[in-house]
């Protein structure tokens, strides 16, 4: 049976977890300056010292990588620091026994530095090695016999700092992309809290008016009317916790329903489909948020007498005689139009709409109001 800590930690990703292979990978060059220090034309105890020495910088490059590639690590960079000094110091103990074959090791420092400095950083300590090499190569005269250190110095170079820009370049990428995830969620969220709160409050404001009229003529019916109200009130704080919880889905038919109802209570006559089977479905989610917004702006601005809903396969049309943002559009009025048009609910309509695939349209209805439609 696995225990817990076999299995992989989710919060890690895969180069988090799998990224040292792309430097551990290169230990098998090691055994050039591995057989150089066994081989090497001095004293057994220095031969042995000098394996030793190649042996502890192998240890130290592979640890390093595994360890640098763990998310825990506090000052990464200074960590690597001193990896890369205890790596160096092992690098000058090999070269002093074993000479210019010890220039094999150069590549696992430099891509050592590339992978876990600084950019810039590490580039610089790539020419920095390469430099040092050509140098030695010139002093000692082997291009000859070990250039071929010079031309894998060079080849490892290029190739890891194009892996290293493209992971910075990945990382960028990807903290843009949060941030942009981040602000849609928390526009989705304020929309969705504006859309249920608007709503809501505008048919418990009519309420509220419809009770007030009603309490002296009719305590009955006033009474019935503030249960309603009290009833509305949970149900608008449910749809908050649940929007903010990202659970909230908005039905069509029900928003028939609450449409008829808003209308009505609003003393606008209303003629709202009773059912929504003629949508197709696809559609009807966000066809339920549009008509609840399009409500909403009637009943609490429009100051309309009549208010017409209807529903086809693709399409949602809502019209009113009353004074909305197709009056605006009729009057030609540009400030009066971005006044109309403007407002948060229907911002909200719009980009819920173009994030469907659909088009939304606000025009002066036949015979004056406003007429809404969208239309995939």
């Amino acid at each position: 049976m696995e225990t817990p800590t076999s299995q992989p930690n989710p919060s890690l990703s895969p180069w988090q977890r799998f990224g040292w292979l792309m430097g551990v990978i290169w230990l098998v060059f090691l055994a050039f300056p591995l057989i150089s220090a066994a081989l090497a034309p001095v004293p057994l105890v220095w031969r042995i010292i000098a394996v030793a020495a190649v042996v502890v910088f192998g240890a130290l490059y592979a640890y390093g990588f595994v360890r640098m590639m763990r998310p825990d690590v506090s000052d990464p960079y200074r960590t690597a620091t001193k990896f890369l000094l205890a790596m160096a110091a092992m690098f000058v103990i090999t070269g002093l026994i074993v000479g210019i074959d010890a220039f094999g090791m150069t590549v696992f420092l430099l891509t050592f530095g590339v992978f876990h400095q600084p950019l810039r950083r590490g580039i610089l300590l790539a020419i920095g090695w390469i430099a040092l090499t050509v140098l030695m190569l010139v002093v000692t005269d082997s291009f000859a016999t070990h250039g071929f250190f010079l031309a894998l110095l060079a080849g490892v170079g290029v190739m890891t700092g194009i892996v290293r820009w493209l992971d910075d370049r990945q990382g960028a990428h990807d903290r843009l992309a949060t941030e942009l995830n981040l602000v849609a969620e928390r526009e989705r969220v304020a929309r969705d809290v504006h859309d249920v709160l608007g709503h809501s409050l505008t048919v418990i404001t009519v309420k509220s008016e419809l009770a007030e009229r009603l309490v002296d003529a009719d305590p009955e019916a006033a009474k019935a009317e503030l249960a309603q109200i009290r009833s509305l009130t949970r149900e608008a704080l449910a749809e908050i916790r649940a929007t903010v919880a990202g659970l909230r889905v908005a039905r069509l038919a029900d928003e028939l329903a609450s449409a008829r109802e808003a209308l009505t209570d609003a003393g606008i006559a209303a003629e709202v489909p009773v059912s929504a089977d003629v949508v197709d479905p696809r559609h009807r989610l966000v066809l339920a948020w549009v008509l609840r917004e399009a409500v909403t702006n009637v009943v609490r601005h429009s100051g309309a007498s009549r208010c017409t809903v209807q529903l086809q396969e693709r399409s949602l049309v809502v019209m009113d005689d009353g004074v909305g943002p197709g009056a605006a559009l009729a009057a030609g009025s540009a400030e009066r139009t971005r006044a109309a048009t403007g407002g948060t609910g229907l911002r909200g309509i719009a980009e819920r709409v173009k994030g469907a695939g659909a088009t939304l349209e606000i025009t002066a209805a036949e015979g004056g109001g406003t007429r809404l439609e969208v239309r995939w």
